[in-house]
């Protein structure tokens, strides 16, 4: 990893970062996040009874929609030919919560990484705009990248806490 802030030229300006002298590879990026809500608010997600319909099946939609806008969301990400985009859901009722983990592969010379985090926020983005009428409390927390593979830095992994 580098030391320095690369979408800053050294006269501290912003800019995009030239990745033409980079070769293609294959990338590949996870990341995952959760959404807590109460637990009569989860129980209408599970049932399919919220008055707007399937929220995780149109929450899955809005995050792989999410991951291909990226680059008009972020100013300085390069917009990517995206491959490939898997969004999934998984119900924890216990802790009345919903986990997304977002898996981002394109094949190129710069990253997904932004693509999957962009994607996770924005489908539990999508779930809380979905059951805000019953529930404003929802909490979005530990959105985080999970792992990345390709490019000149190969493959890196989050400590598992």
């Amino acid at each position: 990893m580098s030391d320095a802030l690369t979408h800053f030229d050294r006269d501290g300006k912003a800019h995009m970062v030239d990745v033409g002298d980079k070769a293609e590879t294959r990338r590949v990026a996870r990341a995952s996040g959760w959404i807590t809500m109460r637990p009569a608010t989860l129980a209408m997600v599970v049932a399919g009874d919220a008055s707007k319909g399937d929220v995780i099946g149109i929450a899955r939609i809005a995050a792989i929609q999410a991951a291909k806008r990226t680059s008009e969301l972020i100013p300085l990400c390069h917009p990517l030919p995206l491959t490939r985009v898997a969004a999934e859901f998984d119900v924890d009722a216990e802790a009345c919560r919903i986990h997304c983990v977002v898996t981002a592969e394109t094949v190129g010379r710069t990253g997904v990484e932004m693509e999957a985090l962009t994607a996770v926020q924005i489908g539990l983005l999508t779930i809380y705009d979905m059951c805000k009428a019953v529930d404003r409390g929802m909490v979005i927390d530990s959105v985080r990248l999970l792992e990345k593979k390709g490019g000149k830095s190969g493959h890196w992994l989050a400590d598992s806490n």
